[in-house]
C-alpha cells in the first residue's frame, strides 16, 4: 500500500508591516506598502491594516509600485518580471502583464492612465496598453538596470485632456545615461550622460519645466525641458545640428554626499524632497519669482543703508551695481532653498507626499516607509515670516507595534497552541494565533532562545549577553533577570515533569534550574516565578543545543565540535556520543518513544540516530543552505530569506516559522492527502515546464519571421514572454481546433454521403454521434473554439498564439472567417487576425491554400466592421445629444433658482461637472 501523508499549506503571513523590497505610496490617509509577495493597505491614523492584496499561488516579491491617474488602479511590479494591475476598490487583479525576464524596477502611467511603461533589471523598457491589456512594444538601448521612468507631457494641457500628447518617455539607468524616447516613432531622440556614476532617481516638477536627477555619488542635477523643440521634433538648427530637447542647468547643493535614493516633488505645494542619507530627507521650498524679487529688493536696500552708514560713495555705487546685477537674473539655486530636514527613527526605504488634496492648514504630510518594518507620517509646517522660529518636522502617526524591528530569532508556543511568542533583538511579542493579532509587546535584550514555563503564565528568554529573563504575561512585566551564563545562551528546554529548566551556553556549561513560585500578599495575590540554580554540567566545547527525551531519562547536548553527547538526566553520567556530522549540530529532536534522535547540522545533512546504541540509521542531504530545521515529505515555499526560528504545535496541527524577512508564517495540516510519488512528479513537471518556457525566452529564439524585427540589437522589439500559463493556453487552443476539425469533418462526410445516396438509403443513414464535450456544452464546433479563445486572458493571448504551428494557424483562419460571417466578437477576431498576419506573413503570402480563406474573410470582416462602425457612430451621436439636452435642462433649472444671474449659473454648472468616481461593492 502506498504511504500517504497530510499536506501542510500556508494560512497567513503576519508580523510584517512593510518590506524594504519596493517603494510605498500614500494618499493622505491610506498607505499602500509592499509586504514580500503581498501589498498591505494601512490606515495611518488608526494604525489598522484595512486589506491585503494577495494572489494565491504567486510567490515573487513586490519590487515596484505606481498609482494610476484613475485612482483606484495600481500597477505592481514583481521580482519575476510580471506586472499586475490591481483594483483597490475590489481588491482584485485586473490583468497580468508578462514581458520582462528579471525583476521590475520602475513603473509609470501616462497622464490619462491608458498606457503603462515598465523598466526592469533586464535593461528593457516595455510600454503596455492598459485598455487593450496587451504589450505595445519593447524599447532597448540602456546597458544596465532601469532606475526611473516618466512620461513627458506639455505643461499647458490639463491632466483630464482626452488627447494623447504624452508621446515622450524619459528613462534613467545605472549605465549613467538619461534617454528621451519618442513613443510615436518608438525611437530614442536624445541620450544624455547625466552623471559620472549611476543615475539612481528622477522626477519632473509639476509645471513640466525642469527635470531633476540624482546619482550614486550624492549629486542632484537640474535639466531644462525645451517644449518648443519637443513639439517640433528632430529639427536641425542654423548650425546644422539637431536641436536638443533637454539642456543642463545646474547642480543642487545637498547637506550630505551619499547616494540619492529618491527625488520627489509635491503634486500641488512648492516642496521638493530629496533623500541622500540613510535616516534623513532634505526638504527644499520652491520659491516663486515674486518672492525672489522681494528678497533681491531687500538685499539692495540693505546695501544702500550699509553704504550710507559708512558714507563712502564708492561702496554705495558698488553695492547698487551688485544689487542691480542680482535683480537681472534669477539662479536655479535661488528658486530651490533648503527648508528643513526630516530625521526618521531608522533607515528610510522610500517616502511619499500623498495626493493633491492631502494638504491642511497645519502643513504638508510626508509619509516614510522604514527598512526596520515600520511606517511614519511627518508634518512639514508652512513657512512663517518669523526668522527666530526654525521650522521642524513633527511626527504625526506611526505604525510599528504589529511587527519586529529586527529579525525574529526565536519562536515558542503555549501548551494549548493559542498563544505564540516571538522575540528579536529588542522586543518580545505575543500573538493570538486565531486572529494573528499582536496582544503584548515587551522590551527585552538580544533574544536567542525562548520557552513557555509550566502554566503558560510566564516565559523565559535566553539572551546573547548570557541572561535568562522571566516575563509575567498577565502584567507584561519582567519579573526576574538571572545572570545565568557568562556568554550567549543558545538553548533552553523544560523537563517533561515541568520541574526543571535546562540551559546551554557558549561558556561550555549546561545549567539546571528549578522553578520557585513566590506568592506575595500585599493588596492582592500575585504569583511570580523565579529560577533557582541546582546543578552545572561542564562540557569540553561550546553548547549549541540541549534537549530532554520525552521519557525524561536522557539529556542530549550538541557541541561546537560537531558531536552530540547523551547523558543520563538523573546522575549526569555520560551515555553516548554521536559523531558523524562535519559541522556543528544546530537543532535536534527526540521521538515520542525516546528511541530515535534526529540531528540537523550546518553541513546541510539531517541524520537519524538510535538512542540504544548511538548508531546512525539514516543520513539525508536536505538543503542547499545550513540546516536549521528539517522537512522532507513536502517542501514549504513561502519565506524570502533564511529561517531563524521554528516552532511545532503541541498537538501536531501546524508549524510556525520566523525568518530574516521579518515575517512569521503558520503552516497548517490540511485534510488533503499527499502522496510522495505524486509530489515528485509534480516537481518534475514544474521543472520541465519552466525549462521549456526559459528555452523559448532565450534571446536567440525569434518566432517572428520578419527579418527587420528579428534583430536583437534594434531599439524596438515585440513584447513576448512565454510562461507555463501561455504554453497551456496554446495547448488548449490546439486541442479545441483538433476537436472542432474532427467534428466538422465527420459531419461534412455525412452530408456528402447523404446527398450522394438515394432516397431509400438516405432515410436509413444515421448522423455521426456528437463529440461528448460539444454535446455537454450544447455548442457548435466554431462556437466551442471561440469559447476556448475567449477564456484566455487578453495579456496572454498573443503569447499563446505564438505557440501554434502553421497548420493550426490555417485551421484557426477558417474559424475566424466563420466568426466574422456570424458577427461574433469582431474586436477579438480583428486582433487575432492582424497578429497572425504580422507573425506569419511570409508563409501566408507563399501559401496558395490561404487565398480561399483570406478572400471571403476580407469580405465578411469588412461587412462586420462597417456594421460595428455604424453602431458606434450612432451611439456617439446619441450620447452627444443626451449631453446637450442634460446641459440645457440644468441651465434652465439653475436660471430659475438663481434669478437669472448668469455668472452664478455658469459657476454652479462648472462645479457640477467635477464628479468623483464611486465604486459600489456588490
Amino acid at each position: 500500500m502506498v504511504q500517504s501523508y497530510l499536506r501542510h499549506g500556508p494560512t497567513q503571513a503576519f508580523g510584517l508591516i512593510c518590506s524594504s523590497t519596493s517603494n510605498s505610496l500614500y494618499d493622505g490617509k491610506l498607505a499602500y506598502v509592499p509586504a514580500l509577495e503581498d501589498v498591505l493597505v494601512w490606515d495611518m491614523k488608526k494604525g489598522q491594516m484595512l486589506s491585503m492584496w494577495h494572489e494565491t499561488g504567486h510567490r515573487s516579491e513586490v519590487t515596484c509600485m505606481c498609482r494610476s491617474p484613475q485612482e483606484s488602479i495600481f500597477a505592481v511590479g514583481y521580482a519575476d518580471g510580471s506586472v499586475r494591475l490591481w483594483n483597490s476598490a475590489f481588491v482584485s487583479v485586473i490583468t497580468t502583464f508578462n514581458g520582462h525576464q528579471k525583476s521590475v524596477t520602475a513603473l509609470a502611467f501616462d497622464a490619462q492612465g491608458t498606457r503603462l511603461a515598465s523598466g526592469s533589471q533586464d535593461t528593457d523598457i516595455i510600454v503596455w496598453d492598459v485598455v487593450a491589456e496587451a504589450g505595445l512594444y519593447r524599447l532597448r538601448g540602456h546597458r544596465n538596470q532601469i532606475t526611473a521612468i516618466q512620461f513627458l507631457s506639455e505643461p499647458e494641457l490639463p491632466s483630464t485632456s482626452t488627447s494623447s500628447r504624452s508621446h515622450m518617455l524619459l528613462t534613467t539607468s545605472k549605465d549613467t545615461f538619461m534617454k528621451l524616447w519618442d513613443t510615436s516613432t518608438q525611437h530614442c531622440v536624445q541620450t544624455i550622460v547625466a552623471h559620472r556614476s549611476e543615475v539612481s532617481s528622477l522626477d519632473i516638477d509639476p509645471e513640466k519645466n525642469f527635470i531633476f536627477t540624482g546619482s550614486g555619488e550624492g549629486e542632484v542635477k537640474a535639466w531644462k525641458i525645451d517644449h518648443e523643440s519637443l513639439s517640433q521634433g528632430l529639427v536641425e538648427n542654423e548650425a546644422g545640428e539637431v536641436a536638443k530637447m533637454i539642456h543642463p542647468v545646474t547642480s543642487l547643493p545637498l547637506s550630505s554626499r551619499h547616494r540619492v535614493s529618491q527625488i520627489l516633488f509635491h503634486p500641488s505645494q512648492p516642496y521638493l524632497a530629496v533623500q541622500s542619507h540613510d535616516r534623513s530627507i532634505e526638504v527644499f521650498r520652491v520659491r516663486t519669482e515674486e518672492e525672489i524679487r522681494k528678497k533681491q529688493a531687500r538685499r539692495k536696500k540693505r546695501a544702500k543703508e550699509k553704504g550710507k552708514n559708512k558714507k563712502i560713495g564708492k561702496d554705495i555705487d558698488d553695492a547698487v551695481e551688485d544689487a542691480m546685477d542680482v535683480d537681472q537674473e534669477i539662479n536655479m539655486i535661488d528658486l530651490f532653498t533648503p527648508y528643513l530636514v526630516v530625521r526618521a527613527s531608522a533607515k528610510v526605504r522610500s517616502f511619499d507626499f500623498g495626493c493633491k488634496e492631502a494638504v491642511s492648514k497645519s502643513g504638508v504630510q510626508l509619509f516614510v516607509a522604514l527598512s526596520s518594518n515600520a511606517l511614519e507620517v511627518y508634518n512639514i509646517p508652512p513657512p512663517t515670516k518669523s526668522k527666530e522660529e526654525t521650522p521642524e518636522a513633527t511626527r504625526m502617526f506611526s505604525v510599528d507595534l504589529p511587527g519586529h524591528r529586527t529579525d525574529v530569532r526565536t519562536l515558542c508556543l503555549s501548551s494549548d497552541d493559542q498563544v505564540l511568542a516571538s522575540a528579536s533583538n529588542g522586543s518580545l511579542k505575543l500573538w493570538n494565533l486565531k486572529t494573528t493579532a499582536c496582544i503584548r509587546t515587551m522590551d527585552c535584550g538580544y533574544a536567542i532562545c525562548s520557552t513557555f514555563l509550566p502554566g503558560d503564565r510566564h516565559i523565559a528568554i535566553g539572551t546573547k549577553s548570557g541572561e535568562i529573563l522571566i516575563y509575567d504575561l498577565a502584567s507584561s512585566a519582567l519579573t526576574d533577570a538571572v545572570k545565568a551564563h557568562s556568554s550567549t545562551v543558545w538553548s533552553l528546554h523544560v523537563h517533561p515533569d515541568e520541574q526543571v529548566l535546562v540551559s546551554g551556553s557558549a561558556d561550555k556549561e549546561v545549567k539546571f534550574w528549578e522553578f520557585e513560585r513566590n506568592v506575595s500578599h500585599n493588596d492582592e495575590v500575585k504569583k511570580s516565578m523565579t529560577l533557582n540554580h541546582t546543578r552545572t554540567l561542564k562540557m569540553s566545547d561550546e553548547v549549541l543545543f540541549v534537549r530532554y527525551s520525552p521519557n525524561g531519562k536522557l539529556l542530549a547536548v550538541a557541541l561546537l565540535d560537531s558531536t552530540v553527547k547523551i547523558f543520563y538526566q538523573d546522575t549526569l553520567k555520560f551515555f553516548l556520543s554521536l559523531y558523524g556530522h562535519k559541522l556543528p549540530v544546530l537543532a535536534m529532536d527526540i521521538s515520542d518513544d525516546s528511541k530515535l534522535i534526529v540531528t540537523c547540522s550546518a553541513d546541510k545533512n539531517v541524520k537519524i540516530w538510535g538512542l540504544d546504541f548511538g548508531d546512525c540509521h539514516k543520513s539525508i542531504f536536505a538543503h542547499e543552505e545550513s540546516v536549521m530545521q528539517f522537512e522532507n515529505i513536502q517542501k514549504l515555499d513561502g519565506h524570502h530569506s533564511e529561517i531563524w526560528a521554528f516552532a511545532v504545535s503541541n498537538h501536531a496541527k501546524f508549524v510556525v516559522t520566523g525568518s530574516h524577512d521579518k515575517s512569521i508564517r503558520v503552516w497548517e495540516k490540511l485534510d488533503e492527502p499527499l502522496f510522495l510519488e505524486e509530489e515528485r512528479e509534480r516537481e518534475l513537471e514544474q521543472i520541465y515546464e519552466d525549462g521549456i518556457a526559459n528555452a523559448l525566452n532565450r534571446p536567440d529564439m525569434f518566432i517572428n519571421n520578419n527579418e527587420t524585427d528579428a534583430q536583437p540589437s534594434g531599439e524596438v522589439a515585440a513584447v513576448a514572454k512565454q510562461t507555463s500559463e501561455t504554453l497551456m493556453a496554446g495547448e488548449r487552443i490546439m486541442e479545441a481546433l483538433d476537436l472542432a476539425d474532427a467534428e466538422r469533418t465527420a459531419f461534412l462526410e455525412y452530408e456528402s454521403k447523404f446527398t450522394q445516396a438515394g432516397s431509400l438509403e438516405a432515410t436509413g443513414m444515421q448522423p455521426p454521434p456528437r463529440n461528448p464535450i460539444l454535446a455537454a456544452y450544447d455548442l457548435e464546433p466554431e462556437a466551442y473554439v471561440l469559447r476556448v479563445v475567449e477564456k484566455i486572458s487578453s495579456a496572454a493571448l498573443h503569447d499563446a498564439l505564438l505557440v501554434l504551428p502553421f497548420d493550426k494557424v490555417i485551421s484557426l483562419m477558417r474559424y475566424l472567417d466563420l466568426w466574422a460571417q456570424k458577427g461574433w466578437n469582431i474586436s477579438l477576431v480583428s486582433r487575432i487576425l492582424f497578429f497572425l498576419l504580422k507573425i506569419h506573413h511570409h508563409q501566408i503570402v507563399t501559401n496558395r491554400v490561404m487565398r480561399t480563406t483570406l478572400i471571403p474573410l476580407r469580405v465578411h470582416l469588412r461587412k462586420s466592421l462597417r456594421r460595428e462602425k455604424d453602431a458606434i457612430g450612432y451611439n456617439l451621436v446619441a450620447l452627444q445629444h443626451l449631453r446637450r439636452r442634460t446641459e440645457a435642462e440644468r441651465t434652465a433649472q439653475f436660471y430659475e433658482e438663481e434669478d437669472f444671474d448668469e455668472e452664478k449659473v455658469r459657476a454652479k454648472i462648472a462645479e457640477g461637472k467635477k464628479r468623483k468616481r464611486v465604486f459600489i461593492k456588490a
